[in-house]
């Protein structure tokens, strides 16, 4: 039996991921899940001491420290990945910048701030499916179905004062998908653009500090949702990742 008509348990078993901002959130929840069922995980976060606990507490997911938002760390992080796993099947784009904390109106944004939110969520996933388009290419012909998750929100499609340097970062990242999987699709590649609803993390702590945490989907919850979205397949009219992230809101 091929790995696409495999059972759902057997298609994770083994399967190559990557994940970027994999200590927190969305992105632990999934490092834990994907380990968890067999999957063999490298992770990707900026702080040290959380990738070794976290790669301590997870079996079968390896830790990597590096910032997605350097470009001169990018070659070194797909180095490392390559390294661990052998290959790759999925990466998942999640690390994400704020910009400015506390949020800040457009006005009141600094350049820098701005430019922090473009570099982590637009031009660091871009870089990142870039360095790996090779191993990606390498999947597809293997028959396994490789995908590039890139981690949205709403936040991309609705206009919300104070969220504009995020929104317009995760607009650009929601194009960028749409791209990505027009040009990859004929190699077997796909690449969805996923919002996965607002959650109770410490970056959504950061953006709405007096947010009810009971009216927010946990990440573990998301994760299984996105476990879901990585083993089945998905229908050509999804190719764009407009399907997906209606299903996931």
């Amino acid at each position: 039996m091929d790995r696409a008509h495999a059972p759902p348990s057997a298609r994770l078993d083994g399967l190559r991921v990557a994940i970027t901002g994999g200590t927190s959130g969305l992105g632990l929840a999934l490092t834990r899940a994907l380990a968890a069922h067999g999957a063999r995980v490298a992770f990707v976060a900026r702080s040290r001491d959380r990738v070794e606990s976290t790669a301590r507490e997870t079996p079968g997911a390896h830790g990597i420290v590096g910032d997605v938002a350097r470009k001169e760390a990018i070659h070194l992080i797909a180095m490392q990945i390559l390294g661990i796993l052998g290959g790759i099947d999925v990466l998942v784009n999640n690390a994400s910048s704020l910009g400015p904390t506390p949020l800040a109106l457009l006005a009141d944004t600094e350049c820098e701030d701005f430019e922090l939110a473009l570099h982590t969520n637009v031009l660091g996933p871009f870089r990142l499916t870039k360095a790996l388009l090779g191993a990606l290419s390498a999947s597809a012909r293997e028959g396994r179905s490789p995908l590039v998750l890139n981690i949205s929100s709403d936040a991309a499609n609705n206009a919300y004062a104070g969220w504009g340097a995020y929104g317009a970062s995760k607009a650009a990242l929601q194009q960028m998908s749409r791209v990505w999987s027009e040009e990859l699709g004929a190699h077997g590649v796909r690449v969805l653009a996923v919002d996965p609803g607002d959650m109770d993390t410490p970056l959504h702590a950061v953006a709405v500090p007096d947010a009810d945490p009971s009216t927010l989907k946990q990440p573990e919850d998301a994760a299984r949702d996105l476990l879901d979205l990585i083993v089945a397949p998905v229908p050509a009219s999804a190719a764009s990742g407009s399907a997906a992230e209606a299903a996931l809101a």
